[in-house]
C-alpha cells in the first residue's frame, strides 16, 4: 500500500508539473509544426524513435526520452521529459506495461494531443505471457510484430499530416523491405546453430519473441520486468539448464546489471562446466546514436551476430 501511495504521489506531482509547464509556455506554436515546419514526435524508447525518424524523413523531428543503457521498466519521467512531451505534437510509446511508471503521464498528455501505444496494434493471440499471465512487452524482437506496431504509428502520422501521407507510406514500404531482408538474414544465420545449443541465457526474460521467431530456447534470470527479484533458486535453475544442454556461453544486457550472470558463470564452473561470457546484447535499450547499434536494424543484427558467434565458437 505504501508503494502504491508513493507512485500515486509521483504521478500527481508530474501532472502538476505539466500544468505549470503549459501555463509558462505562453504562446503556443502553430499546431502540427516546429519552427522549421517539421512535426515534433516524442517517443519513449529508441526502438520507436529511430525507425520513425527514417520513415518520417525530413518531415519530422523525433526525440527519444530513453537513451542507451536506460531501463524502461524502472524509468520515471523527469521534469525535462514532461517539457519534451508537452512540446511534442505526437507521442509514441511501446505500451504493454513496458513503461509502467509513466502511465499516468500518458493519460494526461493524451488529453491534448495524439498519444499512441504501439503494442495496442498487436493481436492478443500473438502476445507472449509468463506463467502468471503477465504480457511480455518486448515485441520489437519479433520483426513482423514490430512492423505492425510501426505501421500503427505511421497511420497516426498520416492522419495527423494527410498532405504527407503518400511520402510516409512510400518511406515505410522502403524501410519494411529492409526489415524483411533482416528477418531472412537472421533466420538463415541462427538456423546454423546446432539444435541442442540453441539456448539464450540472459539477465532478464527479454528475448521471448526473439526465441519464438528463431526457434531458440530462452532463459532469463529475472522475469519479464527488471522489477522482479532474482533469487538463489533462479540462479541454481539456470545453472542446471546450462549443465543439461552443455551451453557454452551466456550473455549480459546493455541495460541490466551483469552481476547475476557472473554468478551463473561461477556456479557452472564450480560444477565442472566452463561457460564463457558470450558478449553484450541490446534488450530494452539500443546502442549510442551514430553507431550501427544505435539503429534498430544495426541493434538487431548485432544481437544475431553475437549470439551466433558465442554459441558456435566461430570468430574466436
Amino acid at each position: 500500500m505504501k508503494r502504491k501511495s508513493i507512485k500515486l504521489a509521483s504521478v500527481m506531482i508530474l501532472v502538476l508539473s505539466m500544468v505549470l509547464a503549459g501555463c509558462a509556455s505562453g504562446e503556443k506554436k502553430a499546431e502540427g509544426a516546429t519552427d522549421d515546419g517539421k512535426i515534433t514526435i516524442v517517443t519513449t524508447i529508441a526502438q520507436i524513435a529511430e525507425p520513425i525518424s527514417v520513415i518520417g524523413g525530413d518531415k519530422v523531428s523525433v526525440q527519444s526520452l530513453m537513451g542507451p543503457g536506460v531501463d524502461p521498466h524502472l524509468y520515471n519521467a523527469t521534469q525535462g521529459d514532461i517539457q519534451k512531451l508537452e512540446g511534442g505534437d505526437i507521442v509514441f510509446y511501446s505500451g504493454l506495461h513496458l513503461e509502467g511508471n509513466m502511465i499516468g503521464v500518458f493519460e494526461q498528455i493524451g488529453k491534448t494531443r495524439p498519444v499512441l501505444a504501439l503494442g495496442d496494434a498487436i493481436p492478443k493471440e500473438k502476445l507472449l505471457k509468463d506463467e502468471g499471465g503477465a504480457v511480455d512487452p518486448h515485441i520489437w524482437f519479433d520483426i513482423d510484430l514490430w512492423k505492425q506496431g510501426l505501421s500503427s504509428a505511421v497511420d497516426e502520422l498520416k492522419k495527423y499530416a494527410p498532405d504527407h501521407a503518400e511520402y510516409f507510406e512510400n518511406n515505410k514500404v522502403k524501410y519494411f523491405k529492409e526489415l524483411d531482408a533482416l528477418s531472412q538474414e537472421s533466420k538463415a544465420k541462427l538456423a546454423k546453430i546446432e539444435k541442442d545449443q540453441r539456448v539464450i541465457v540472459t539477465a532478464h526474460d527479454a528475448f521471448g519473441y526473439f526465441g519464438r521467431m528463431h526457434d531458440m530456447k530462452v532463459v532469463g534470470l529475472q522475469g519479464l520486468s527488471t522489477e522482479d527479484e532474482i533469487g538463489i533458486s533462479d540462479i541454481d535453475d539456470t545453472i542446471q539448464t546450462l549443465l543439461e544442454y552443455r551451453i557454452p556461453a551466456v550473455f549480459v544486457e546493455s541495460s541490466i546489471n551483469p552481476n547475476s550472470i557472473k554468478a551463473v558463470i561461477e556456479g557452472a564452473s564450480s560444477k565442472g562446466l566452463e561457460v564463457k561470457l558470450g558478449g553484450e546484447l541490446f534488450s530494452d535499450a539500443m546502442g549510442k546514436e551514430g553507431t550501427p547499434e544505435g539503429t534498430y536494424i544495426g541493434m538487431y543484427r548485432h544481437n544475431v551476430d553475437t549470439i551466433y558467434k558465442a554459441l558456435t565458437g566461430e570468430g574466436e
